[in-house]
Parts: C-alpha cells; sequence; structure tokens
C-alpha cells in the first residue's frame, strides 16, 4: 500500500469512526459543546442530524469517549428494533438481569428501578441511539415514554438521538408530534466547508504519521476533490484514500488533479466532456492566478 511511500505509520482515510482522528468543524465542534451542556444541565431529549456521511457516527462516539464519571451510558448502534426488543436492548445496557425480561410490566419495573438506583448514586443516565431514522415509529414513541421516569426535580434518563435528514421528516408526523415536543434541543451538522478543506486533510495526515510541512494535496487536486464531494467528509476520504493510491502507482510525491480525477471516476459515474472541460479550465486559469500572485503552491 501506499503507507510507507508516504511516509505514513497508518491509513489517513479510512472509513472506520476513530475519535483519534476527529477535527474540529466549526458546526461538529459547537454541536459538540452544545451536547456536553445540555448533557450536564439534565435535558430529557436531544437530536443531532446531518446528511449520510456528515459524521454523526463519528461525533457520537466522540460524545461517549467524553461523557465523565458523573454519566452512566446505553449505547444502541443499530436501532432498527421492535419496542420490545429496543426495551430489553436498554435493559442490558443497563446491567439489569435476563430474568426480567419475559414480562414486558416487570421489565418497566425493572428499568425503573435500575434507573433510581443509579441517580441515587449521584448518576446522569444517558442512553444514545446512533441511526435512529430506522427505529419504527412505535419505538420511538417508547422512547418518549421511557422519558416520562422521573423524581420530583430531575429525569432518570435522557436521550440523544443521531440520525439522518429523515428523522425530521418522521417526526413532523402528527402521530410523532407529542415526541417532537419533548426534545429540548436539536443541531444539523453542517457539511464542511472550503475553507475548512485543506486543514482536514492535513490534520489527518498528521495522525497518520506524515511529517512533511508541505501539502501533500496540490489545490487544483484540493478544488477538484471539494467540488465532487460537495464537502461530505466520508466521500472526501473515500476520494482522498483512492488518490493516495492512484499517486503512489504513479510513483508522486504529490497528489495531483489526474490523481483526484481517477479517485472520483473509479468511485461514481464520470462527469460529462462538456463539464469536466469547463471544470480543468476554471482549475487552469485559477492556477495561474495563484502563480501570479502567491509565487506557485
Amino acid at each position: 500500500m501506499y503507507r510507507t511511500h508516504f511516509n505514513l505509520t497508518e491509513l489517513p482515510f479510512t472509513l472506520t469512526p476513530n475519535t483519534h482522528y476527529f477535527y474540529n468543524l466549526a458546526g461538529h465542534h459547537e454541536a459538540f459543546n452544545i451536547l456536553m451542556m445540555h448533557l450536564k444541565s439534565g435535558e430529557g431529549f436531544i437530536k443531532i442530524t446531518g446528511k449520510v456521511g456528515s459524521g454523526k457516527t463519528l461525533l457520537c462516539r466522540m460524545l461517549l469517549e467524553h461523557l465523565g464519571e458523573d454519566f452512566f451510558t446505553a449505547y444502541i448502534p443499530n436501532p432498527d428494533l421492535e419496542a420490545i426488543t429496543l426495551r430489553k436492548s436498554l435493559a442490558q445496557e443497563l446491567n439489569i438481569s435476563e430474568e426480567h425480561f419475559s414480562d414486558q410490566h416487570k421489565l418497566l419495573s425493572a428499568i425503573n428501578q435500575r434507573l433510581i438506583e443509579l441517580h441515587t448514586q449521584g448518576k446522569k443516565v444517558v442512553l444514545v441511539i446512533d441511526e435512529a431514522q430506522a427505529l419504527p415509529t412505535e419505538s420511538l414513541e417508547t422512547l418518549r415514554l421511557l422519558t416520562n421516569l422521573e423524581t420530583r426535580s430531575s429525569k432518570l434518563l435522557q436521550i440523544v438521538l443521531f440520525g439522518q435528514s429523515e428523522l425530521d421528516a418522521r417526526l413532523n408526523q402528527g402521530s410523532l408530534r407529542q415526541l417532537k415536543q419533548r426534545i429540548g434541543f436539536s443541531s444539523k451538522l453542517p457539511l464542511l466547508k472550503y475553507s475548512e478543506l485543506r486543514a482536514y486533510i492535513n490534520h489527518r495526515l498528521k495522525v497518520a504519521g506524515y511529517q512533511n510541512n508541505k501539502s501533500l494535496f496540490t489545490y487544483a487536486a484540493r478544488w477538484y476533490l471539494f467540488h465532487k464531494s460537495q464537502g461530505v467528509p466520508r466521500l472526501i476520504n473515500i476520494f482522498c484514500h483512492k488518490a493516495l493510491m492512484s499517486a503512489y502507482g504513479r510513483g508522486n510525491q504529490k497528489v495531483m488533479l489526474r490523481d483526484v480525477m481517477e479517485a472520483c471516476k473509479d468511485t461514481e459515474s464520470s462527469p460529462t466532456h462538456h463539464n469536466l472541460a469547463i471544470i480543468i479550465g476554471l482549475l487552469i486559469a485559477v492556477t495561474g492566478i495563484c502563480f501570479l500572485f502567491l509565487g506557485g503552491f
């Protein structure tokens, strides 16, 4: 692979949500800080949505890692679960014995008792659900009912929903209006801006061991990369990985426009010749201006 060629200790653009690669993009940093603030203050329901590939799962993992000893966390990553199974999954996360699972009344009583026990220990219990748009309507309603569990002064269970944009549309349905009213805070993750692209790429390369201070991706390569990815972090990672493979295959120490074009072509249908000619023409013009005013890359 290209690790040795570019003096890397590991692959920098894998799709695994590794929190070591978390980069404080403005929108993600703001969402993370507000999440922490609202959870510490005891909000009952919080919702984070974003497009596919916008970094929701990575933010979710960051949250789970940074909630301190004052919190007890329950995590459900694959929530395509019926209401009964959802309650059992929560019970398992709360370390409740399976002897209570056969009867739903006993199960709910056991959940309530366990939440009270954790509350008396000074713990805030947070249920984090990823891919929440996959939850059936009955299961979403079950979550609303679980937030009814409370003491006179505070909620026994806080819930954070991470989901794709479809979750917002579902919550606008009349049958879920009561759940929507319970959401104390919501945020939509923005996509990466062009002004953030270079720093984002350099951050991941640095974490992976790249020590050269010069940018590995040329200006033209970055411009085309952003144009094709539209700022979606997952696509940026895919394109960068394949572009590095292309540069390695050519024996180059820089990722050029051609490498990113090959990466994009390998990942999706090629743009039309007409659009491609316009793009290349714009790149040539912009590159010329950079050389005139900045003395090159």
